[in-house]
């Protein structure tokens, strides 16, 4: 796909819009995590990434996408290399939009990863992070399992499903010290609780090139909070926290 800038952005904005349903406006599932019930299309909500979305491809909203461009931009035009990475996909509907972001762009060189269970999130024991044991979100895998197959059918609706997408099926602790990853640009953590988040940073982030990217999408959530505060201190991390919304983070690697 050869395009003009002109035409790269439209296309950019319009699939943020078509990932996030903002055109057809669909409504929210009961959101038990926030104590929300189910309701209609909220424009500022789903703006937020605030609700779980009852058929568009990513609830991160358009802040959190507009961040995910925002980085991608940086790292092209300042020449980082590596790929693009998400722990968590859900729908799919990030990794959709950086695999749109690389045809519109013509970038070749670069990869689409996805790691998710497709199964959803893990049962937590006694042993987990305590708020990962209060939260219980795999009480919630009705709404947040969605199996590899829907997600790669997903991808051939948007006509970008190719071999610079790339999946790794399976739980983090498992898929991630051998994933065959050679270099990242840009990571963006969606796990949820404090071990997944851990796993993703302990096995990812010395792939990540400097000037690359980290995005945290569930910092609110305090198991996750703390894992990456935890791994930060370990490893002597200092670069800014910045917030994208009420709800996440990101840094750049120092150069």
């Amino acid at each position: 796909m050869t395009t003009t800038k002109l035409g790269s952005d439209l296309y950019l904005d319009l699939l943020k819009k078509i990932l996030t349903n903002t055109i057809y406006e669909d409504g929210t599932l009961r959101h038990e995590i926030l104590g929300l019930p189910s309701a209609e299309h909220s424009s500022a909500v789903r703006a937020g990434g605030g609700d779980w979305p009852v058929v568009a491809h990513t609830m991160i909203g358009r802040t959190r996408l507009d961040n995910v461009h925002e980085c991608l931009d940086r790292v092209v035009a300042d020449g980082v290399p590596g790929d693009f990475i998400e722990t968590g996909v859900w729908r799919g509907g990030t990794c959709i939009f950086v695999r749109g972001y690389f045809e519109a762009n013509d970038i070749r060189d670069r990869r689409v990863w996805l790691a998710d269970s497709f199964e959803g999130l893990p049962e937590v024991t006694g042993e987990s992070h305590q708020f990962d044991q209060d939260i219980k979100l795999h009480t919630h895998n009705d709404v947040l399992a969605v199996s590899l197959a829907e997600v790669r059918r997903n991808f051939e609706r948007y006509g970008l499903l190719d071999e610079q997408v790339e999946f790794l099926p399976g739980f983090f602790e498992d898929t991630l010290p051998q994933a065959p990853i050679e270099q990242l640009a840009v990571l963006r953590l969606d796990g949820d609780l404090y071990q997944s988040t851990l796993d993703a940073l302990t096995n990812l982030y010395p792939k990540l090139a400097p000037g690359g990217f980290v995005i945290v999408d569930d910092y609110v959530l305090p198991g996750c909070k703390e894992a990456i505060h935890d791994y930060r201190a370990r490893h002597g991390i200092e670069d800014k926290l910045e917030p994208i919304d009420l709800y996440s983070v990101y840094w750049r690697r120092a150069e």
